[in-house]
């Protein structure tokens, strides 16, 4: 199938860092109360990392990765193009 006539899909939602925790707990069908007791953070902080009321910070963002199994950069940096943007 020629692809050459479509145009690519610009991104136009940014997400947070708390916006990715809930995205990755609610596709995985857990509740804030379920992660709590995989990941030992009790269910207000993982509320407050949610609604950007606290920083997810490193240490909770291994343990919260390793929870949902994800690594921990899909929590950290959800809007990384690496097109785009150096590690650098």
């Amino acid at each position: 199938m020629d692809m050459s006539h479509f145009t690519k899909a610009k991104k136009t939602v940014s997400i947070s860092v708390g916006e990715s925790v809930r995205i990755v707990r609610e596709l995985q069908e857990l509740s804030q109360s379920e992660l709590a007791e995989h990941s030992g953070i009790p269910q207000s902080t993982i509320s407050a990392i949610e609604n950007g009321r606290i920083n997810l910070g490193v240490e909770r963002a291994k343990v919260i990765a390793r929870s949902l199994q994800v690594h921990p950069s899909v929590l950290v940096f959800p809007g990384w193009d690496v097109r785009r943007e150096s590690a650098e």
